[in-house]
């Protein structure tokens, strides 16, 4: 956003131009897009699918979007209603309009990347109370998105653990593992839900499919379709996909709380979810008690107790 702002201003050659940012994310993306508006001294106008929560909605007013419109079944609906007819009709005469993507962007994923930077290089300083598979990492430089690793000795990531929407935090995760020459390394494994699992499905047919419908209740994963980059990341021989049911992600939201302390949303809890399952000596080659596994915990923005307690209502057991 803060590039897309200064190419604008540079082109006005003008340092005081208002710009006003545009996002169809009712999620992380559509607050961060707000969060970072407000920063800017602009405004935020967010469009999202009828089937997001009037508590996440709400939070998105309260962020300080100064319109928040619900339209269409599906992210994509939503989307395209933002493109063709809000951005058009609402900007005002002094502001010029910005769009942010919420996934499927180059400089989204290189933001996503730094996740693994900061995770290789936090491991590396950390003192381990107990043994850890290592590795010597291959010399890098710098590069051009400021993230490098400062010391080549670090444990080695035997797997790293995300879910998967539209794709850009898996896209970020697989640019940073190249950048640090790890995919002889470390095994990704990309988890969805039932009903908004297109990574997988794509995967198995080995092309992008999309999504009749959003059929899950995590549905800040509700991409019908995921980036092209994100689908072809899902080829490549280090990565894996799951897909997992909406009572599994609802259990682990419940045992995670539990015992972590953290209360995360559906669309996050498939991670600690796949690991709660005991899935993964048969997903991560190699798999011991000396393995380090990277769970990527991001999302509780569409998440109450309340929440929580009307999902565990609708188990069986």
């Amino acid at each position: 956003m803060i590039t897309k702002l200064a190419i604008l201003r540079e082109q006005r050659n003008d340092t005081t131009v208002k710009a006003h940012f545009y996002s169809s994310s009712g999620a992380n993306a559509g607050l961060a897009t707000i969060y970072a508006a407000n920063l800017f001294g602009c405004r935020a106008t967010i469009v999202t699918p009828l089937s997001t929560s009037a508590f996440l909605v709400a939070k998105l007013k309260h962020a300080g979007a100064v319109q928040v419109i619900q339209y269409g079944n599906t992210w994509q609906e939503a989307e395209n209603y933002l493109r063709d007819i809000v951005m058009p009709s609402t900007v005002a005469a002094d502001e010029s309009p910005i769009y942010v993507p919420p996934f499927d962007a180059p400089e989204i994923w290189q933001g996503n990347a730094g996740i693994m930077h900061e995770t290789v290089r936090q491991l590396g300083e950390v003192t381990s109370h107990y043994p850890m598979n290592t590795s010597t990492l291959p010399p890098t430089v710098p590069k051009s998105n400021g993230h490098h690793v400062g010391m080549r000795q670090a444990p080695n990531i035997d797997a790293v653990i995300c879910s998967v929407g539209g794709g850009s935090m898996f896209c970020g995760l697989m640019q940073a593992i190249e950048e640090l020459q790890m995919q002889e390394l470390t095994q990704v494994i990309a988890v969805e839900a039932e009903g908004v699992d297109s990574l997988a499905q794509s995967v198995a047919k080995r092309e992008r499919i999309t999504l009749s419908r959003i059929g899950s209740l995590a549905t800040s994963l509700g991409a019908r379709r995921v980036a092209q980059r994100a689908f072809e990341y899902g080829l490549e021989k280090n990565v894996k996909t799951v897909v997992l049911s909406d009572a599994e992600a609802i259990r682990a939201c419940h045992r995670f709380a539990n015992e972590e302390h953290y209360l995360v949303e559906l669309a996050c809890a498939v991670c600690p979810a796949l690991c709660y399952s005991g899935k993964l000596p048969g997903l991560i080659s190699g798999f011991n008690e000396n393995a380090v596994v990277v769970i990527v915990v991001c999302g509780g923005s569409n998440i109450t107790f309340e929440m929580l307690g009307k999902f565990l209502a609708t188990l069986d057991d």
